[in-house]
């Protein structure tokens, strides 16, 4: 990813920026067929406005666009997200949330509500006709974090609002999002046109991250609010590994875990959980194609912390949830769909009619149940009938650089995935494939599970616990797959002496 946008980046000009409103708006929404003319009418808008005031002649067309392009950021007009916290029932978080306001100078009404997901994020809300914010917590953060890396969380939400608010960056923030997000979907505007115009946005809205993590390490230290952006990411690359796959093999069962945040913490602290959600945060960061990303690369932010800066009043321990055991329930209803609304109701309609079960429970059996669609896969592709012929295939592939290929061979709907994500996605369908059928391939060799929440790690024999899955990915990485052949070779010297 290019990361030439760094802290004290200057920015550009307000006619520039304006115009880049426009242009993103354009893009976003106007079939490739118009592009040429409307674009040609953005450079005669320039023209016009160089010699005038941007404010005056620029905003109103800004809007105008906006609102004809239908690119104005959605709003919803119903329910708040996540669940109500009153200062009454939870006066630790509260108090936290209140101090680290009043030291920023934050002063507008301000309601906090906790979401089921690893997240933060502070939003618009109108508390009896007056203009306020909604402060978003995710329950993830407060089960994990201390008191002190929370601060830091909650500071950068409060003062990235107060560096944003201007209405030129928050329509520049608005129009680039929508750009962004019309490059995921199916009909997407040309890359070589979007892209240019997300690189020339980004510095104004990457400055504000930098000016609001500064806030944050003046509030609550830089110590832990380097520590806070780490996990965050952690966090989330672990729900979306872990979690979500416990939620739909659950599903599947016709069950929900009770207990999920209780084995969401008893996962993260094991090693492996934690190595292969500290990759996948770190290739997520890495990973932006299209130069969409409104925020710099963790790596980047935790570097341009400046140094020092107080700790606060704050602790070491997280922040004590008065109404936790309601507050969990709540959030796993939610993820379950049993609220019938939100990011559940997606995945299991009203929820109505699944089993609690508790995902801790020694005989809840969909966390390590083998993958075996995958190798069934991986054989159609490679047109193996048993495992291993297929598997050293695969290696071959990898050898010889054609596995992209293989790739396409196990999920033919690659073809469509545009071709800067096609890599970055054939790796991951390659590694998943190859990397079950080699954990079936050592378990026949007498290799057992190594935890609960992979069945690609496996110990072997001796008691050695490895990590198939990232091993598999090393090798599509290095192009070196001889470490993995070589387990292939001992497993099979291993059936042999059995």
């Amino acid at each position: 990813m290019d990361t030439s946008v760094t802290r004290g980046a200057q920015r550009p000009s307000a006619l520039v920026e304006w115009l880049l409103v426009v242009a993103m708006a354009v893009v976003a929404r106007l079939p490739g067929i118009f592009l040429g003319p409307a674009l040609l009418g953005l450079a005669v808008l320039g023209l016009a406005v160089a010699g005038g005031d941007p404010d005056a002649l620029v905003v109103p067309l800004t809007y105008a666009a906006i609102v004809v392009l239908g690119t104005a950021a959605d709003r919803d007009r119903g329910s708040l997200p996540g669940r109500a916290v009153r200062p009454a029932d939870e006066p630790e978080l509260a108090a936290l949330v209140g101090d680290v306001a009043e030291r920023l100078g934050f002063r507008a009404p301000l309601l906090v509500r906790v979401v089921p997901e690893p997240e933060a994020a502070l939003g618009p809300v109108k508390l009896s006709g007056v203009r306020g914010c909604v402060l978003l917590l995710g329950l993830p953060l407060l089960r994990s974090m201390t008191a002190a890396q929370l601060a830091a969380v909650v500071a950068h939400e409060l003062a990235h609002e107060q560096h944003v608010r201007d209405r030129r960056t928050v329509w520049l923030r608005r129009t680039r999002d929508a750009l962004a997000e019309r490059l995921g979907g199916r009909f997407r505007p040309p890359a070589a046109l979007a892209v240019p115009l997300l690189r020339a946005s980004r510095p104004s809205l990457w400055e504000a991250e930098f000016a609001a993590d500064a806030d944050s390490a003046r509030i609550a230290g830089a110590a832990a609010t380097g520590r806070a952006l780490e996990l965050a990411g952690l966090l989330g690359a672990v729900f979306d590994g872990l979690g979500e796959r416990w939620l739909s093999e659950l599903e599947e069962d016709g069950a929900r875990p009770q207990d999920f945040y209780d084995a969401f913490g008893a996962a993260l602290r094991d090693p492996f959980v934690l190595s292969r959600g500290a990759r996948a945060a770190a290739e997520e960061d890495a990973f932006d194609p299209y130069v969409a990303a409104g925020r710099p690369p963790t790596a980047q932010r935790v570097a341009a912390l400046p140094d020092g800066g107080g700790a606060g009043p704050y602790g070491t321990e997280p922040v004590v949830l008065r109404d936790a055991q309601a507050i969990e329930q709540w959030c796993v209803e939610e993820l379950a769909g049993d609220t019938g609304s939100g990011r559940g109701a997606g995945r299991a309609g009203d929820g109505v009619g699944l089993r609690p079960v508790r995902i801790l429970d020694p005989d809840t059996g969909p966390l390590l149940r083998p993958d075996d669609g995958a190798v069934e896969l991986l054989l159609g592709a490679t047109r193996r009938k048993s495992p291993v012929p297929a598997l050293s295939d695969a290696l071959d592939a990898v050898a010889d650089g054609s596995w992209p290929d293989l790739a396409s061979g196990i999920e033919p709907g690659l073809r469509r995935v545009p071709a800067p994500e096609r890599r970055y996605a054939s790796r991951a369908v390659l590694a998943r494939a190859a990397g079950e059928t080699l954990a079936a391939v050592l378990r026949d060799s007498g290799w057992t599970y190594a935890g609960r929440w992979s069945s690609t790690v496996l110990a072997a024999p001796d008691g050695t616990a490895v990590d198939l899955h990232e091993m598999l990915v090393a090798a599509l990485d290095s192009g070196d797959p001889a470490p993995v052949r070589a387990l292939v070779r001992s497993a099979g010297k291993e059936r042999t002496e059995a």
